[in-house]
């Protein structure tokens, strides 16, 4: 694995992070953290997973509710507190640091993404 930034994955840690072009914009490549999730979810199942699961069922109960009542409801507030307590616990809160020249080697990726494009004439792209 090499630690040296290329243009589509120009953070390389703590979380790599890849830019990659989409037709309307950019896909943010965050597998290392999402993998650091899953980890850290499968240890806590270790440890405790009676806990995990009772407070997962919470948060799908308290979504349902949510879903049902409205996004400004007592239940959506309930459930995004207990999904940031989670994350809090199982990885520092869901953010993800990037750190010095990382950062202006992701404003570099991602505003070479968004660039316009040049349209190949015809004749570039093989016609008569």
């Amino acid at each position: 694995m090499s630690t040296t930034p290329d243009d589509r994955t120009p953070v390389t840690g703590p979380f790599r992070i890849s830019v990659d072009a989409t037709p309307s914009g950019v896909a943010l490549d965050m597998t290392h953290y999402l993998s650091t999730l899953v980890l850290a979810l499968a240890e806590a199942a270790a440890e405790d997973g009676q806990s995990l699961l009772d407070d997962l069922q919470n948060v799908a109960d308290l979504d349902r509710s949510a879903r049902h009542q409205g996004s400004d409801s007592h239940a959506t507030h309930e459930r995004d507190e207990a999904v940031q307590d989670l994350l809090d616990e199982l990885v520092d809160g869901g953010t993800v640091p990037v750190y010095g020249g990382q950062v202006l080697r992701l404003v570099g990726a991602l505003r070479r993404a968004v660039a316009p494009r040049p349209v190949p004439s015809q004749r570039e792209a093989g016609a008569a």
